[in-house]
């Protein structure tokens, strides 16, 4: 049976997202962390806000999403840190098996 892949998606501040792409990858949470620079546009207490951010781009499978929540919600350092997960419906077969291979 093949498993189901995710791709988690999370913002943070420029300087951290090295810390938590590595983290999830050498603890094989995560096959690959892309980390793209974005900038957001939200109200966060009322007010319009604007910030230089960081996007990474999880890619994992399903029974590790739980503890990549957890995880970054441990040691990020927004109060509410943007965490979501999407699954993936298609994708090149040798590249999802590397995912696989790659957080066993």
């Amino acid at each position: 049976m093949k498993k189901d892949f995710f791709v988690v998606l999370c913002t943070a501040s420029v300087k951290e997202s090295e810390g938590i792409a590595r983290l999830l990858v050498e603890g094989k949470l995560a096959a690959c962390v892309n980390v793209a620079k974005v900038d957001s546009y939200y109200r966060w207490k009322g007010e319009f806000c604007k910030d230089n951010e960081a996007l990474l781009i999880i890619k994992t499978e399903k029974s590790k999403v739980d503890r990549i929540i957890e995880r970054i919600k441990e040691i990020h350092s927004y109060e509410l840190p943007e965490i979501i997960a999407l699954p993936i419906v298609a994708g090149y077969d040798t590249y999802l098996a590397w995912i696989e291979e790659a957080i066993e």
